[in-house]
């Protein structure tokens, strides 16, 4: 549903180090991201932006405070739990793909649908379709090492968005694309958020952000600065193909 709350950190720390060496990557942050909404992340580099996506895909474990995915606790939960949560709740597009070498397109994002205990027949069908999303079809049956790092990339977009994820979180994920593909996946991140998916996108592009529902600003660990696109996504495409 529409404005449910899927994603809620609670004055969430992250510290590594001790002592001299201590390191506070996050310091008491506090976010909501709801269903049908996607919210940008936009920071300097060192900023946390990288550890607030972890922390919120259950990746790692906050120092303090508290993430809480589909009104569930992360820290309440077992190693095997989390795993599940991951796998059913959450996309997460990573900065380094994170493909299995040796499985072709089409099985790296058949394999969590697989896992949720999919046929093998049927996680391929939603793989290639999920893969034609992503103007991948000729490519399903290659290898990671076949490919560019742009359709690596596509590749693993496309398992972040298979099956009913309600929590879609991306690393810079168009890092790797050419201008026009990039903005094909954002449009289509868009569009998962308006059918009801929540999504956190890390950008270090204004231009990509305009995509997003809400900008939020993140400085030293911090949230700093929240507010709304200054200019639509599609106005920004159009000043650009005026451009002489």
């Amino acid at each position: 549903m529409t404005g449910t709350t899927i994603l809620e950190l609670r004055n969430v720390t992250r510290t590594h180090g001790k002592g001299a060496a201590e390191v506070h990557a996050l310091r008491g942050v506090d976010l909501v991201v709801r269903a049908g909404e996607l919210v940008a992340v936009m920071g300097p580099s060192g900023s946390g932006k990288s550890t607030l996506l972890s922390l919120a895909g259950g990746l790692d474990t906050p120092s303090g405070g508290e993430v809480v995915v589909q009104d569930t606790p992360l820290s309440s939960q077992s190693k095997a739990q989390l795993a599940a949560i991951r796998r059913r709740s959450v996309g997460y597009v990573f900065q380094d793909y994170n493909l299995i070498p040796a499985l072709t397109a089409a099985e790296n994002v058949a394999l969590p649908r697989e896992l949720d205990g999919l046929s093998a027949r049927k996680a391929r069908v939603e793989a290639i379709a999920a893969l034609e999303e992503m103007g991948l079809r000729a490519e399903a049956d290659r290898f990671p090492d076949e490919m560019s790092g742009g359709q690596q990339q596509r590749v693993a977009i496309a398992r972040a968005l298979i099956g009913e994820r309600r929590l879609i979180l991306t690393d810079e994920p168009t890092g790797a694309l050419d201008t026009e593909t990039g903005e094909a996946v954002l449009r289509l991140l868009r569009k998962r958020c308006d059918e009801g998916a929540a999504g956190v996108l890390v950008t270090h592009e204004a231009r990509h952000a305009a995509w997003a529902d809400r900008i939020v600003f993140i400085r030293d660990g911090l949230i700093v600065d929240e507010s709304a696109p200054s200019q639509r996504a599609e106005d920004l495409l159009v000043d650009d193909e005026a451009r002489p």
